[in-house]
């Protein structure tokens, strides 16, 4: 009888994958439809009007200018000042979305996240010592640019020697994080009192974040290196997956965990590095996106992966155009607005929620 059961027991777990995975393709799939769409929306928005028939033409006509025309005017402002912008927050969110996801699966904690951790309070320090100073002879973005990056890794290498102590583990990559958030936040505050009123007001506005300066070159910097990076983060899925069930389990199965946790985090802190030296801190977009995601499908991370990435671009992109719109033609820091975002979902969480994530 068991014999003869087997192979049907076989059948209906193949059945059960099946629709498992469907159902996780069918969301990633809905994200890059969803996100198509609040590109025509989004492009739209701004002092000159656009109708989405004139952006989506204006946007093939570059490729296929034979198949589909489109006016001047419209061209100009589409590809000069709208899409390089549209398109950075797409993929700085997709950055972060991921970013968060991979901490918080390597630490087992759903609070983890660039912004939680300190790697974003160190990026404002290094931002806020070339604000303050005036250090270096390059233009002064490029400047604050540079040292925002180099503070964001030395905070990755500092949560990492400062685990070290107690032994690589989730519990002390995470105090290590908090110690230097509260330090690299003290060494700002500092900065700030000292500064003049119009340091003060720089330092304050970069600590918002905001998506005024990108360009296309910035663009391209910020997409090779996440494209670069996906790769790793996405064969580790595995490994993932096994270090949720506990180190224990997964060293059984032979994920070295430490050398695992430590390269993960250090490939997720370089896509933070290398999206908020440009933009500045914008927070909970990689703290919110992995939970939706994985509220919707679980925490596979083969899919939770990818997918928190696609979620973190389309919320991103969200709450840039809503930062464009809400009081224009002023425009709201994208950072504000991502705060907005995330605090109700995260009071639905603390109300509904009440099974772990692990």
């Amino acid at each position: 009888m068991d014999q003869k059961g087997a192979p049907g027991d076989l059948s209906h777990l193949r059945e059960e994958y099946h629709r498992f995975a469907a159902k996780r393709y069918l969301f990633l799939a809905g994200c890059g439809i969803l996100i198509l769409i609040l590109i025509g929306i989004a492009t739209t928005l701004g002092s000159a009007d656009l109708t989405i028939g004139e952006v989506y033409a204006a946007i093939i006509a570059r490729f296929f200018p034979s198949v589909v025309e489109s006016t001047p005017l419209a061209s100009t402002i589409v590809w000069e000042y709208r899409l390089h912008r549209i398109f950075f927050a797409i993929a700085a969110g997709f950055g972060l979305g991921i970013a968060g996801a991979v901490m918080q699966g390597v630490l087992r904690n759903p609070l983890a996240s660039p912004f939680t951790l300190g790697i974003s309070a160190a990026a404002s320090f290094g931002a806020s010592i070339v604000i303050v100073f005036g250090i270096g002879g390059f233009a002064n973005d490029i400047a604050i640019i540079i040292a925002a990056f180099v503070f964001t890794l030395l905070a990755t290498f500092g949560i990492y020697s400062l685990s070290r102590v107690r032994g690589i583990s989730p519990e002390s990559m995470i105090l290590a994080g908090i110690i230097l958030m509260y330090l690299f936040s003290a060494m700002t505050s500092f900065l700030q009192y000292i500064g003049t009123v119009d340091q003060l007001q720089e330092v304050v506005f970069w600590t918002f974040g905001s998506l005024q300066r990108t360009s296309w070159g910035k663009l391209a910097l910020v997409s090779l290196v996440v494209g670069l990076c996906i790769p790793f983060i996405m064969l580790r899925s595995w490994d993932l997956n096994a270090m949720g069930q506990g180190d224990q389990v997964a060293k059984s199965m032979g994920v070295d965990v430490s050398r695992t946790r430590t390269r993960l985090m250090l490939i997720a802190s370089l896509v933070t590095a290398i999206i908020i030296c440009f933009t500045g801190v914008i927070g909970f977009i990689g703290l919110v996106a992995p939970h939706i995601t994985r509220l919707a499908i679980g925490g596979d991370n083969r899919f939770l992966l990818p997918a928190s990435g696609l979620v973190g671009g389309a919320l991103l992109l969200t709450a840039d155009s809503l930062a464009r719109t809400v009081l224009a033609p002023a425009i709201i820091p994208v950072g504000i607005m991502t705060s907005f975002i995330g605090i109700p979902f995260f009071l639905y969480l603390f109300l509904r929620k009440r099974e772990g994530y692990w």
